[in-house]
């Protein structure tokens, strides 16, 4: 399956809640979400009135939310669900913290891309070393004590020099440090349910995988 490549705000859409795929613009009044909340499509208006879904349509709908927030597919969204099932602790909530690990989702958290999109992007060109070595892998998972640094040839960017003027507008999450002058981050920790902002039941999709 090839990654999707259409209007994102439809994705949105069809999820019935914001999921902050188009950075800036999904907090200002252009987003589509704003003015037509409703699904895609010809039906989309009446499609609020439809009856109520099934408990598998309430789990499909879920996982896809997952996938489209942080950018997977399902291939790839299934091996980490693998994984999540083999480690000690509650599977949905390992789930979420190995996606939280995703090194462009770490760069989308530190402020220095305004969508995973973006920051999948920004490793994908080589902008960024981990433990002094170029990453350019979206997926890289970091681990407590990894040092994520801006390489110091595309510090001289344009893109990184308005980057840093515009640092500290969003929070960095408790589990990383930053230090905005050296564009140079650190993992503390890793990552709690509690430290994860992301509007998921992720016991829906334990149930999904679980039929």
């Amino acid at each position: 399956m090839a990654r999707y490549t259409g209007p994102v705000c439809k994705l949105c859409r069809r999820e019935g809640q914001k999921l902050f795929l188009k950075g800036e613009r999904c907090f200002s009044p252009k987003c589509a979400f704003e003015r037509r909340s409703y699904p895609p499509g010809m039906h989309g208006p009446q499609a609020r009135f439809r009856r109520r879904e099934s408990d598998y349509g309430l789990q499909l709908r879920e996982k896809q939310k997952a996938k489209r927030i942080y950018g997977v597919l399902e291939r790839q969204f299934r091996r980490y669900f693998r994984e999540a099932q083999r480690s000690k602790g509650l599977t949905g909530e390992t789930l979420l913290i190995l996606l939280e690990r995703r090194l462009d989702n770490v760069i989308y958290r530190l402020g220095l891309a305004s969508s995973r999109a973006q920051a999948r992007q920004l490793v994908r060109h080589g902008h960024f070393e981990v433990n002094g070595r170029k990453t350019n892998i979206p997926s890289f998972l970091v681990k407590e004590g990894d040092v994520i640094r801006v390489r110091d040839r595309s510090r001289r960017t344009t893109y990184f020099k308005e980057i840093m003027e515009r640092l500290g507008e969003r929070p960095v999450p408790e589990w990383l440090s930053f230090d905005p002058e050296a564009l140079t981050a650190r993992v503390v920790a890793l990552p709690t349910r509690d430290q994860i902002d992301v509007s998921l039941n992720e016991q829906l999709i334990v149930e999904y995988y679980s039929r």
